[in-house]
């Protein structure tokens, strides 16, 4: 007897199972035998749902044959369902080029070096790339774009975005608000919901297809690193990558990113700061995209990895010309508070001091704590308090250990006289911190014409220390008369202890209109991605950076594309009576050197790496004879060949004309789409009301499983009682948004964004596939045919294994 040919099973393939249609997606073999058939539902009760289906246990189902299709007369008016549904399919069709098909069509303002990435990463088979382009570029905006069209390709339906947590909420905002790309946001408040609305021992990132989490939260906790690794991404972002880079054998963030490369097809690293100038770290975020792109991290060339398509970077003088608006030039301002004489004995006993704990072996130990304190001092009394209380602790301990030990007993004299020093530098002697007061209030001596009741006049004071940050968070309100706390609280902070949920809600008071928010001081966690530049343009270093990378990110929070005032950037010092100590002398080449890298190559790591920056800066600071501006520049001469290695040449200013192409379609917008399909499901969902009014359409009651599609949308966009209002018009909507941030209930806006990728419009495509029927297709008898003449639209595609149509 001859056996019966197993049945071929594709992706795209309609199937039936338990009763219901289902479309498969994926085609795998497991071990035991069988298939395994990963399914969307396509008839009503399962319409969208997932589902999985091994042949061994279901049997084999039922496959729908297209040349057993079922062909039904359209009798609507005008044919509008066949037009409806051919419609459907040219929107569901996947392109099979590389040009951008809709992401240029995103609620932005597009610029054409916006499209370089993805044109760039749509030519690979796996596109992968990493977007270094400067600070206040919108490198967010290009990975949009990028994952707009891998979700049109069918390529992108599992996401995964890493990000630093003071920036979860931001990212998530933009992709949502410009893109309509749902990302579920698992803060801290996200992992509890989680773990509140699904079994205890289910994995959550198979619950939540598109997510948005910390990678310190990741790394910190074990549990979802196991998690990771049983699941598979199409696209994986990761914001600030720099700080996933290797810089060690012990690097947790690093192992995490390099676990996540293995797990996903798609992999977009987005980075002002790529490169810390060490090949080594370089090296690996390439070899996260490509393993073979560089053989020895230690020697390589851009040769080696140029023609891959792997790196794009830009500088502001390189898109200047795209710009619509111009950049507004900086302003540079070096306020210079003079030392008290409480200050000035400080510097001098610290100048004098030796530490024969530290000082032995020749290592330099005892200098190097020096130049900590000094710079501990040069923040804020406090700071350079609590830096020696730490060391006081540990030589008790050891003394109690040792009583005789004489080095111990030295050190800790010269501990507590620095400290009855610094102690003495009460808040009225702390000079920079008077003159910071003066700065700021209306008739101050060094005003700097601030106005705490402008709305849009508001101010961003950085410190890179904690206790600094909270000096200033006490003595500012008082002095200056803001409040702390309660809705109407005009002073907040920013540090890393805060939870995610703490750091956004400032971040979005601090941006919007309405809010009585007027002055955030920040330490450097709050250096990196924020958009601070919505209602501020002043920025004051409060303490000097010794880097010039954090210089520029520092500086990027409101110097940035979408500033519509000039800068206004303070660098405030203290200028004491030994004029070689103190930082005005160092601070004026880092000044310097940050606005020549800003305005010429526009890479503050043509300087060298941070921690050789700062080095260099130390040392200056410890011996006056050193010469900085000289070191930097040699420095500079070694790190040359080094850049053009981490830096390939800048891609020819793309046509949009010529990368952009305008899909076929029946209707010649999606507002005309969506307005017939609204009107045509009326007609046959009861459940569903609607109407028009302009360019907005307002669905004021919808459907139970539109409601359900809803509930799958992060919280902070799904509309009360699920009533959408939907706008067509970019300016309109970006207006909209611009609203939005006056918001204080934590969600997006009151309307969305409609075109082809938002939910509402999948859900409509969804409907329409279904419009005749399980197994059927329309036909249209037109009188303009022969007899016996037949027109037949033929529709199919060439999948892979996961589902993703290749031609």
């Amino acid at each position: 007897m001859t056996a019966q040919p197993e049945p071929r099973y594709t992706p795209g393939m309609r199937i039936v199972v338990r009763d219901c249609e289902w479309r498969i997606d994926r085609v795998d073999t497991p071990d035991h035998g069988g298939k395994l058939l990963g399914c969307t539902g396509q008839s009503e009760l399962v319409r969208g749902k997932p589902g999985q289906f091994l042949t061994l246990l279901d049997g084999e189902p039922d496959i729908l044959a297209p040349e057993t299709t079922q062909l039904l007369d359209d009798t609507s008016s005008g044919y509008t369902a066949t037009r409806l549904y051919l419609d459907t399919l040219l929107q569901n069709a996947p392109p099979a080029d590389d040009k951008i098909h809709l992401g240029h069509r995103a609620a932005m303002d597009l610029l054409p070096y916006q499209l370089d990435p993805a044109l760039q990463a749509l030519k690979q088979t796996r596109p992968r790339i990493l977007i270094a382009d400067t600070v206040g570029l919108g490198k967010t905006l290009s990975a949009g774009i990028l994952a707009t069209e891998l979700i049109k390709r069918n390529r992108g339906k599992r996401i995964l975005v890493l990000a630093v947590k003071s920036m979860l909420t931001q990212f998530q905002r933009e992709m949502w608000q410009r893109f309509t790309l749902p990302l579920t946001r698992l803060d801290s408040v996200g992992l509890q919901r989680v773990r509140n609305t699904i079994p205890t021992n289910h994995n959550p990132f198979h619950y939540f297809d598109r997510a948005i989490i910390s990678i310190d939260t990741l790394k910190q906790n074990l549990e979802y690193r196991q998690y990771l690794e049983q699941c598979r991404w199409d696209i994986v972002i990761i914001d600030e990558a720099h700080n996933v880079a290797r810089r060690s054998s012990n690097s947790l963030r690093h192992k995490m990113a390099e676990l996540l490369c293995t797990r996903c097809d798609a992999m977009i690293l987005l980075s002002a700061t790529p490169h810390d100038g060490k090949p080594e770290s370089f090296a690996s975020l390439i070899r996260m995209l490509d393993p073979t792109a560089i053989p020895d991290t230690t020697d390589y060339a851009q040769e080696d990895y140029q023609n891959k398509g792997l790196v794009i970077r830009r500088f502001k003088k390189d898109v200047a010309a795209q710009l619509k608006t111009a950049l507004p030039e900086r302003r540079v301002h070096r306020p210079e508070a003079t030392a008290s004489a409480p200050e000035d004995a400080a510097f001098s006993l610290l100048a004098d001091a030796t530490f024969q704990t530290l000082d032995t072996g020749g290592k330099g130990t005892g200098q190097l704590f020096r130049t900590t304190l000094e710079k501990a001092l040069l923040s804020s009394p406090d700071a350079c308090l609590s830096t020696l209380a730490n060391r006081k602790k540990r030589l008790e301990r050891k003394l109690e250990k040792q009583p005789d030990d004489a080095a111990t007993r030295h050190d800790l004299d010269q501990l507590q006289a620095l400290q009855s020093a610094v102690s003495a530098i009460t808040p009225e002697h702390f000079s920079k911190l008077q003159h910071l007061i003066n700065m700021l209030k209306p008739k101050g001596a060094h005003n700097i014409g601030w106005n705490p009741k402008d709305a849009e006049d508001r101010l961003v004071i950085f410190t890179e220390s904690v206790v600094t940050l909270r000096c200033l968070m006490d003595a500012l309100p008082r002095a200056l008369k803001l409040k702390t706390d309660g809705k109407s609280r005009a002073v907040a902070e920013l540090h890393g202890s805060l939870k995610d949920t703490e750091i956004a809600d400032t971040v979005n008071a601090f941006n919007n209109p309405d809010s009585s928010l007027r002055l955030l001081i920040c330490s450097d966690v709050a250096s990196e991605g924020l958009n601070l530049h919505h209602c501020s343009h002043r920025l004051i270093h409060f303490d000097i950076p010794w880097s010039l990378l954090v210089f520029q990110q520092r500086n990027g929070r409101i110097d940035r594309y979408g500033q519509t005032q000039a800068p206004d950037i303070h660098y405030l010092t203290t200028a004491t009576a030994d004029t070689s100590r103190g930082d005005n002398r160092v601070l004026q080449i880092l000044v310097d050197k940050d606005t020549a890298a800003s305005q010429n190559l526009g890479d503050p790591s043509e300087f060298g790496t941070q921690e050789e920056q700062e080095h260099l800066t130390a040392a200056a600071m410890e011996t006056p004879t050193v010469d900085l501006l000289a070191a930097l520049d040699a420095l500079s001469a070694t790190a040359g060949d080094d850049l053009t290695a981490f830096t390939p040449d800048t891609p020819p200013s793309t046509d949009p004309d010529a990368a952009t192409a305008t899909p076929p379609a029946l209707y010649p917008s999606c507002l005309a789409f969506t307005r017939d399909a609204l009107g045509f499901i009326e007609t046959q969902e009861p459940a569903l009301q609607w109407r028009e009014d302009g360019d907005v359409l307002d669905i004021s009651q919808t459907p139970a499983d539109l409601q359900a599609l809803a509930r799958r949308l992060p919280r902070e966009a799904i509309p009360p009682d699920y009533r959408f209002l939907l706008t067509a018009n970019a300016p309109t909507h970006m207006a909209a948004m611009h609203d939005a941030r006056n918001r204080d209930d934590g969600h997006f806006g009151t309307s969305d964004y409609l075109w082809p990728q938002h939910p509402v419009v999948q859900w409509l495509r969804q409907r329409l596939t279904d419009t005749f029927g399980r197994h059927t297709a329309p036909v249209m008898r037109l009188p303009a045919l022969q007899p016996d003449e037949h027109w037949f639209l033929l529709h199919g595609g060439f999948p892979n294994r996961r589902g993703q149509t290749l031609i």
